[in-house]
């Protein structure tokens, strides 16, 4: 069976919706506002192997903290409905991640009990960039964290993240993102010896019921 989802998330803040295939080449069409987020779903979506369309608009003249946290619990949807009863999957997974001076380190375990450890290091100080429009568009660094909150909570599962060393924030969220990537697709990836089953002693890997709609 295809690992597919489909999940709209309409507020007064944000319009979102995004089209989810875990079992993918890593193809990502992306209809998003905010120029620095897109390349780090785009990273996503190569590294975790999965396939992922999302079109999403918010109130960026308010902040991006809207935009980029519903983006996350959307996300978060989606593998949740396409990870469905979770059976035969591995449930956990992690990686190391360098990049250049940075070193990242991201474990999952798709538990049903969302958890989530944050220690990004990053100064807080925007990424400033001006595309060819010539219109800025500074990039909030604290928002991340608000992100993969979002994304916690809506999938259900446990995460932790963490800079070991680096320098440059940019690098250190996109070393966090690869590094996710590469531990989410370990984890929901289907164990040949374990197909048939689910990775729990408790015989379910349910998501507690979590309150993301705020």
């Amino acid at each position: 069976m295809e690992r597919t989802a489909e999940v709209e998330r309409v507020t007064k803040e944000t319009a979102i919706t995004i089209k989810l295939n875990l079992d993918g080449k890593g193809e990502a069409k992306l209809d998003y506002p905010v120029g620095f987020m897109s390349h780090m779903l785009n990273t996503f979506a190569r590294h975790g192997l999965f396939d992922i369309e999302i079109k999403a608009k918010g109130d960026l003249e308010v902040d991006q903290h809207h935009l980029v946290e519903d983006t996350g619990i959307v996300l978060g949807q989606c593998f949740a409905k396409a990870l469905g009863d979770k059976i035969g999957i591995r449930r956990n997974g992690s990686c190391a991640f360098p990049m250049d001076e940075c070193l990242a380190r991201a474990c999952v375990d798709i538990s049903g009990r969302p958890f989530l450890f944050f220690d990004g290091q990053l100064s807080c100080a925007p990424l400033l960039s001006t595309p060819e429009n010539g219109i800025k568009s500074d990039f909030q660094t604290d928002v991340i964290e608000d992100f993969w909150q979002g994304f916690v909570s809506a999938a259900g599962c446990n995460l932790h993240l963490e800079i070991i060393r680096g320098r440059s924030d940019h690098h250190k969220i996109e070393a966090l993102f690869k590094a996710a990537a590469r531990a989410l697709r370990t984890a929901c990836e289907i164990d040949s010896r374990a197909s048939d089953s689910i990775p729990s002693t408790k015989g379910s890997l349910s998501a507690v019921d979590v309150q993301v709609l705020a």
